[in-house]
């Protein structure tokens, strides 16, 4: 009766492993686990782009709740996307070693007995002008195990066809493995630079920084990166494509071991710096503005960081003024490369590269929210408890500004300047040391299933009859075009007795 019960007990875990372990099922969860990757490419990755998700909670609040209740900003560590990852791993570990015991027998055991009737078999002749020993020979040539069994012989080729199987799906774990181990030592930090501004490889210095659960900060080696200059190349000759970014360059000065030397970063040209690679994932304007306080002192000045809101770089951008006196001071300010003035009377810019700056802004005072303890997005203005004072539908009109050019702020609030232009270079410092072994175990597992692909598994045998003849007879795993050719070619070459 226990025996009985325990054989029940067992059948549903030997099902599910069974299950778990065939080859469908690992193919099966093999294409759910890229289906599973696309929303890690349709929305933005607190990993790799975290003011992507900043800008979805601020622009759509509620909806940015619900992806990140399923976990969509994070797809590559999510608990769906892991157990498809380990499912995977264990589904392929499990069908393939016991298909590697399976052949590695059946490569050293002797060909297969010949069968009784050979004109059962897909391909079969009956031919003369030639013996068994002829047949021998022509076999060796040819690459076959074979063995003679009694008046006939039994011959096999392409097991080259199942070893290439077996090393793809070995190769897949070895990627498996690879992405796992290389993620969890990886890390992946972003910065902004303005032009000038330098960057120390600490923790500190990262505008955002995502490590792998294996990560320890004593792995970050020490380079400092110095934003010189940044450039953007435009179209100016296929009068279809005026004013298109066609290049973007970073020139940087990069300093390792007590020496320091000039680089450029360009997109799909990253810069190899000690332990990492530096990748250039934005750009955009940086003006620089000097706000001077309604007692006459400078309560801000230097380069603000402007992001772009369309292809012509019309940019948007906060400053935050907390010490003006005798009232905080928030700036929501519009950057106009090129400044066109609609019939509307709004500003928009026509041209991407800096022909005929504008800088407008619309002025705040209030409580910035800024000694509440709670983190604020720099790049956005919380206007709940503001009031304006400047700006389209004020009291006063918007400020306007050259580059060069100051304005007075209402109700002597002070003074605002344009000073100058920069650019700044979004940078991605990334490091992951599984990538080269996911590169080797990919082309492995190319050529593996390319040779699984292209060598043909046969079989051929012959076997003398008694009035002299030869009955030859040939089978193949699967569809094989070509199998009736190759015993033609066989019976040809052992009567030609071709070497």
């Amino acid at each position: 009766m226990a025996s009985s019960l325990f054989s029940k007990l067992a059948f549903w875990p030997r099902w599910f492993w069974r299950q778990l372990t065939s080859m469908r099922t690992a193919l099966f969860l093999l294409l759910m686990l890229a289906v599973a990757a696309v929303p890690g490419s349709l929305y933005p990755q607190r990993s790799a782009d975290p003011n992507g998700v900043r800008f979805y909670y601020d622009s759509q609040p509620e909806f940015a709740a619900f992806l990140d209740s399923l976990q969509l900003f994070d797809v590559y560590t999510s608990v769906w996307f892991s157990a498809i990852y380990i499912l995977l791993f264990v589904s392929l570990v499990g069908c393939v070693l016991p298909r590697t015991k399976i052949h590695w027998h059946a490569v050293r055991s002797k060909p297969v007995k010949t069968p009784v009737s050979l004109a059962r078999m897909p391909q079969y002749r009956v031919v003369e002008g030639f013996d068994l020993v002829a047949a021998e020979e022509a076999l060796k040539r040819n690459k076959f195990r074979f063995e003679k069994q009694g008046e006939s012989l039994s011959a096999e080729k392409g097991y080259l066809k199942e070893t290439g199987n077996l090393v793809f799906h070995y190769s897949l774990i070895g990627v498996l493995i690879a992405v796992g181990l290389g993620g969890g030592f990886a890390f992946s930090g972003q910065r902004v630079l303005v032009e000038g501004d330098s960057f120390v490889n600490n923790l500190a210095s990262y505008d955002s920084f995502a490590p792998g659960p294996l990560f320890y900060e004593g792995e970050l080696e020490p380079f400092t990166l110095k934003l010189d200059k940044f450039n953007v190349v435009y179209d100016l000759t296929n009068p279809a494509n005026i004013g298109q970014p066609i290049d973007f360059i970073a020139d940087v000065t990069l300093g390792e071991k007590g020496s320091q030397s000039t680089e450029q970063i360009r997109v799909n040209y990253p810069l190899e710096v000690p332990g990492a690679n530096v990748y250039l994932t934005g750009n955009g304007f940086a003006p620089v503005i000097t706000v001077f306080d309604g007692k006459g002192n400078i309560a801000y000045s230097g380069p603000v960081v402007f992001l772009p809101q369309d292809g012509n770089m019309t940019s948007l951008g906060v400053v935050k003024v907390p010490d003006a006196l005798p009232k905080q001071i928030g700036i929501i300010a519009f950057f106009y490369p090129t400044a066109e003035k609609l019939e509307s009377g709004a500003y928009t810019s026509i041209y991407p590269d800096p022909i005929d700056p504008l800088l407008t802004m619309n002025v705040y005072t209030g409580d910035l929210g800024l000694d509440g303890g709670v983190p604020r997005n720099v790049y956005a203005l919380d206007t709940t408890d503001m009031d304006l004072v400047a700006g389209r539908n004020g009291p006063a009109p918007a400020l306007e500004l050259r580059v060069g050019e100051q304005a007075e702020l209402p109700n002597g609030l002070g003074t605002v300047r344009f000073d100058g232009l920069l650019r700044f270079a979004s940078v991605d410092i990334a490091h992951n040391p599984g990538g080269i072994w996911v590169l080797i175990f990919s082309l492995i597992a190319l050529v593996s299933v390319t040779m699984s692909l292209m060598i043909p598994r046969r079989r051929v045998w012959f076997r003398a009859t008694s009035d002299g003849k030869i009955e030859v007879a040939a089978l193949a795993r699967g569809d094989d075009p070509g199998l009736s050719d190759l015993l033609d070619r066989l019976v040809l070459e052992i009567k030609e007795g071709k070497k």
